[in-house]
């Protein structure tokens, strides 16, 4: 399986809370929501569906597990709604008990365990392990050069500080960009994959 990560991300490369004030407040962030004006159904949109019709599970971290489970099964009957709940899905935590993985056909991964389970799941035969938001898990997979293609909107909006998704671990990992489509809302739809070795 393929693991792709898809993200909502600031020009200064960050990624908390794009989807509402109360998503994610650590560190004070105070800007949650912000990806909201840029967001334009065709290019934005026409991304994370490609995605997700492309993938075989989900795989998120807790937080943004909590956030989606919260939102989607309540949203039945739209196409891409349908597709989130009916999906098998992945969440990665050390907190969450098997009683509480109420969205449908979740499966826990012990967070001490997350990488070695993580990666079987990319050596099993499939389609692709979409991840969306998970900071935190994303930040981890691409340490460990798990990741096989990034896909970043990148949105005209400085947020001057928050979670980012980048390893600070002074390696040097170099990309290859695949594609880039912009939006009319000025966001840069970019697809990148681990640039091969050679």
């Amino acid at each position: 399986m393929r693991i792709v990560a898809s993200e909502f991300m600031s020009l200064d490369g960050i990624v908390q809370a794009p989807g509402g004030p109360d998503e994610d407040t650590d560190g004070g962030f105070a800007h949650g929501g912000w990806s909201h004006p840029f967001f334009d159904a065709e290019v934005v949109g026409g991304a994370f569906t490609e995605v997700l019709d492309r993938a075989e599970a989900l795989l998120f971290g807790r937080r943004t597990w909590q956030t989606m489970a919260a939102a989607w099964p309540e949203r039945a009957g739209d196409p891409f709604a349908d597709r989130m709940n009916s999906i098998p899905k992945y969440v990665v935590s050390q907190t969450l008990g098997e009683s509480e993985l109420t969205w449908a056909n979740t499966t826990l991964v012990p967070g001490d365990q997350a990488v070695a389970r993580i990666r079987e799941l990319r050596a099993a035969d499939g389609g692709d392990l979409a991840m969306m938001g998970s900071p935190s898990l994303v930040r981890t997979l691409l340490s460990e050069g798990l990741v096989d293609e990034l896909r970043l909107m990148i949105m005209p909006v400085l947020l001057g500080g928050g979670k980012s998704i980048f390893p600070e671990d002074g390696a040097l990992r170099t990309l290859e960009l695949v594609s880039t489509v912009t939006s009319g809302t000025g966001v840069n739809v970019c697809t990148y994959r681990p640039a091969p070795r050679g």
